[in-house]
C-alpha cells in the first residue's frame, strides 16, 4: 500500500522547497537541480500546481515559481488530493469490487478507526509545518 504516489511526493517537495524561499520567483533550473526530479516531470507537476493556484508561475527571462498561497494555508491533504484524488486511506484490500462481507467483516471496524485517525492527522499537516520541523 502507497500512501503517498511519486507526483504527490514531488510537488510535496516542491512547494516546500518554494515555501522556504519565499523572497522571490524560482527558476525550473534550481528546482530540478536541488530536489533531484527529472525537468519534464517536474514540469508537469509545476504546471497541475500552478492550475489548482497553489504556485504562480512568471514567464520570461528570470520566470519560474513561486507560492500563491502562504504555507500555514497549505495543507498536504491538499497536494494529496491534486495528485490522487479524494484522500481514502482505508478501501477493500481483498477484492477490486465491493466485498460481499463488509457488513460483518471483523477487520473493516478496526481499520476503519486507523484510517479516521490518519485521515485526521493528515489534514492536520500544514506546508508550513513541514519546513520548521
Amino acid at each position: 500500500m502507497k500512501l503517498l504516489t511519486r507526483n504527490t511526493d514531488y510537488a510535496i517537495r516542491a512547494v516546500c522547497y518554494l515555501a522556504r524561499r519565499r523572497e522571490g520567483i524560482i527558476s525550473v533550473s534550481e528546482l530540478v537541480k536541488s530536489l533531484k526530479v527529472p525537468r519534464p516531470f517536474l514540469r508537469k507537476i509545476l504546471q497541475i500546481l500552478s492550475k489548482k493556484g497553489l504556485i504562480r508561475s512568471c514567464r520570461g527571462i528570470g520566470g519560474g515559481f513561486a507560492l500563491a498561497v502562504s504555507p500555514e494555508k497549505i495543507f498536504i491533504t491538499d497536494i494529496i488530493e491534486i495528485f490522487q484524488g479524494p484522500l481514502k486511506i482505508n478501501e477493500c484490500i481483498l477484492k477490486k469490487n465491493l466485498c460481499p462481507n463488509v457488513k460483518v467483516c471483523p477487520l473493516k471496524k478496526k481499520i476503519d478507526d486507523i484510517a479516521k485517525y490518519v485521515e485526521s492527522e493528515l489534514r492536520s499537516i500544514t506546508i508550513l509545518s513541514l519546513i520548521k520541523g
